[in-house]
């Protein structure tokens, strides 16, 4: 393969079902641009079909790379992916909600930003419960991380791959989009943001509730304990 500017990274959680036309609709799309990509679908974790269908596109395809985690977690998906990536430009993103103009319209930014962070900023919730956790969820980065974004879990988030390799991420969870940019928060990278409007989810089913939201504000103290040191 050619020197790859775009690394794309889709985590995938029982989603078999959504597989083909995931990978048709990101092929297409990542193929009406003029740079060279790879498409690095990793597998976190479930024990539906899901690897064995990615397997299958890789074997036909060099431009798709097909992984698979043995535990589950976010935050360990995006890692293995970053970490086997070899673009330029390496971006993860949520396959069930991101849209494609939005990604497209993204990657053009980073071409032209290449020291700064790009990424998504969700402007419409599906619902005012989502919202309301979305934004104490946010408060409290601001408060323990003067992380100054309006969406610190919105993606796509798009790096080059030395600013990724410099932020030494180490989360396996949900708090990775937390560390994230706290680090580049304290390290003083630029954030640019990107506003997308969200209505539905293309695949798969949410994972978020309220005992996993009472984690999620948990756990981000627990970061902030831990960064803290």
């Amino acid at each position: 393969m050619s020197e790859v500017t775009f690394s794309i990274i889709l985590p995938l959680y029982k989603q078999a079902d959504q597989i083909d036309r995931l990978v048709t609709d990101y092929v297409t799309a990542l193929s009406s641009q003029p740079e060279t990509w790879e498409l690095i679908l990793v597998v976190n974790g479930g024990d539906d079909l899901s690897f064995s269908k990615t397997k299958k596109y890789s074997l036909t395809d060099k431009r798709i790379i097909s992984l698979k985690t043995l535990q589950n977690g976010w935050g360990r998906a995006v890692r293995c992916g970053m970490e086997n990536a070899q673009g330029t430009f390496c971006c993860y993103t949520n396959s069930a909600r991101t849209q494609l103009k939005d990604l497209k319209i993204m990657l053009r930014y980073a071409l032209a930003n290449k020291g700064v962070v790009i990424k998504a900023t969700r402007t419409v919730r599906e619902s005012i419960i989502r919202k309301f956790a979305s934004i104490i969820y946010n408060l409290e980065n601001r408060f323990l991380f003067q992380t100054a974004t309006m969406d610190v879990n919105g993606t796509p988030k798009i790096f080059t791959r030395d600013i990724w390799s410099n932020l030494s991420v180490v989360s396996n969870n949900d708090l990775i989009d937390a560390e994230v940019m706290a680090k580049c928060s304290s390290a003083d990278i630029p954030v640019f943001e990107i506003p997308v409007k969200i209505f539905a989810r293309r695949s798969g089913r949410s994972t978020t509730n309220i005992l996993s939201a009472l984690k999620m504000y948990i756990g981000l103290y627990r970061l902030y304990l831990t960064l803290s040191k």
